[in-house]
């Protein structure tokens, strides 16, 4: 886990795959998983996630996209950004065992309650593995470690950005920025024998 203080005085956190690994197999409820799967994995904001339904998903010829509407749009502008594919199963799977008639988000709970079972997660996981900066981690971070982890993947930055929603290229690299991937800060200490 890579963090570093905001100007605001709250940390800004960067997970690595295997906290992520770690955050996903914690909560034994479905939805709160899912919730936070799409945060990681899709890099949607809490309230994108809350918006979420089966058909916002979409088979394109780039591979399974959710075309949500933008939390940061005045003019419902939808945005896309790519679905792992197991991930795109279990949507589709939920959304067989649903009504018929159904058109109810995936994720019905309000952002209040997605940073009240980030919260409850995190707290869990800091006593179990005795690391106070799990207490840090909220639903932001989710995005911001998806952000990151592609960047650091080479990703080129302005589908990063097109994914994630950013109009401009310094807000993303302002706060997303590949460099605090753990990672990347991996990759980049290997580079100095004595380190």
């Amino acid at each position: 886990m890579i963090f570093e203080k905001s100007d605001a005085g709250n940390y800004r956190v960067w997970l690595d795959q295997n906290e992520v690994g770690l955050l996903l197999n914690e909560p034994d409820d479905q939805i709160r998983r899912l919730a936070y799967e799409i945060g990681v994995r899709c890099g949607l904001r809490s309230v994108e996630i809350t918006r979420v339904c089966p058909e916002h998903l979409h088979d394109t010829i780039a591979g399974d996209m959710l075309r949500v509407r933008s939390a940061k749009s005045n003019n419902d502008e939808i945005r896309q950004t790519p679905v792992p594919s197991q991930l795109a199963t279990r949507i589709r799977t939920i959304d067989q065992h649903r009504p018929e008639d159904s058109d109810e988000p995936l994720i019905s709970a309000s952002t209040r309650t997605l940073r009240r079972w980030i919260d409850q997660t995190t707290e869990s996981i800091a006593e179990q593995t005795d690391d106070e900066m799990w207490l840090e981690v909220t639903m932001h971070d989710l995005r911001r470690t998806w952000a990151s982890s592609l960047n650091s993947a080479d990703v080129e930055a302005m589908v990063v950005c097109d994914w994630g929603g950013w109009n401009d290229l310094d807000t993303f690299l302002d706060h997303y920025r590949a460099t605090a991937q753990p990672e990347e800060q991996l990759k980049q200490r290997q580079k100095v024998d004595w380190l």
